[in-house]
C-alpha cells in the first residue's frame, strides 16, 4: 500500500468512531426541529410543554412541576414506550385526543420520528 492509501485507511477508521455521535447529533436535530419550541429534555425545565426529560416509562401527564397539562393527557392511561412515541409524534390526535399540542399536527417522515424516539430514549 501506498501512503495515500494508509492516509484514507487512517481517516476511514477514524471516522468509525464519531458514527455513534452523527446518529445523536441527527437526533437532537430532528428534535430541535419539530420539537424544542415547547420542549426541552432538560431535567425540571418546563417550557410552553413539560420537559421530555426520560419521558419513556413515564405516565402521560404526569411530569412533576408541570401543571398545564390538557384533560386529554391526564385522563389517559398512557405510559410513554417507544411505540406509543413514535404514534404520537406522528399524530398526536390520534392517541390522545384534545390534547395542547396545538398547532403541532405530527411528523410525517417515520425516519424523522425514529431520530427523534431515539435522542428522547438516549435519555438525552
Amino acid at each position: 500500500m501506498n501512503r495515500s492509501t494508509h492516509i484514507v485507511l487512517a481517516l476511514l477508521l477514524g471516522l468509525g468512531s464519531t458514527l455513534p455521535a452523527v446518529a445523536a447529533d441527527e437526533g437532537q436535530i430532528a428534535f430541535n426541529n419539530h420539537c424544542r419550541t415547547c420542549h426541552t429534555t432538560k431535567e425540571g425545565d418546563n417550557r410552553l410543554g413539560p420537559s421530555l426529560h426520560k419521558i419513556l416509562g413515564r405516565k402521560a401527564g404526569s411530569s412533576s412541576g408541570y401543571a398545564a397539562y390538557s384533560e386529554g393527557m391526564r385522563s389517559s392511561d398512557i405510559t410513554w414506550d417507544e411505540a406509543t412515541l413514535e404514534k404520537f409524534i406522528a399524530n398526536p390526535d390520534s392517541v390522545i385526543p384534545n390534547n395542547n399540542m396545538k398547532p403541532f399536527k405530527g411528523v410525517t417522515d417515520p425516519a424523522v420520528r425514529k431520530k427523534i424516539v431515539e435522542y428522547l430514549k438516549s435519555g438525552s
